[in-house]
C-alpha cells in the first residue's frame, strides 16, 4: 500500500475528522450514547492531535509513530463500538461506527508515520 499522507497532509485530515465528529450527531441524528460517544471520540482525537509531535501539534510530546498506533488501536476498537451500539441504540448508530472504524483504518493505512523526524517539531 502507498503511504501518500505525510505528516502535514495527515494533521490536516485530523482536525477535518475532529470537525466532522463534532457536526455528525447533529448532521446524522445520532442516538443519546452514540451522541455522547461520538463527542467524546472527537475530544480525545482532539487531544492526540494537540498532543502530536509533528507540524500541526501544539503540546508535542506524542510522537508521529505512536499517534499511528493509538489510531490502528482505535479503528479496531471502534468495530466493537459497532456493535455495541448496534444492539443497544439502532441500525444507524452501527453502521455510522462500522463507517468512522473503516475511515480510521484506511487514514492509518496510507499515512507514512516516518515523513517526519521526530527532532524536526520538538521544542524546547
Amino acid at each position: 500500500m502507498m503511504k501518500i499522507l505525510n505528516s502535514k497532509i495527515h494533521g490536516i485530515v485530523d482536525y477535518l475528522f475532529v470537525l466532522f465528529l463534532f457536526a455528525s450527531p447533529t448532521i446524522f441524528g445520532l442516538q443519546e450514547r452514540a451522541e455522547l460517544f461520538t463527542y467524546l471520540l472527537g475530544t480525545v482525537h482532539l487531544m492526540v492531535t494537540f498532543c502530536t509531535n509533528f507540524e500541526y501539534g501544539i503540546v508535542r510530546i506524542i510522537l508521529f509513530k505512536h499517534h499511528g498506533w493509538i489510531e490502528l488501536i482505535v479503528s479496531f476498537a471502534l468495530v466493537g463500538v459497532a456493535f455495541y451500539l448496534g444492539e443497544v441504540e439502532n441500525e444507524l448508530s452501527r453502521n455510522f461506527y462500522f463507517a468512522i472504524a473503516i475511515l480510521v483504518f484506511l487514514t492509518w493505512l496510507i499515512t507514512d508515520y516516518k515523513s517526519e523526524t521526530e527532532n524536526d517539531f520538538i521544542r524546547y
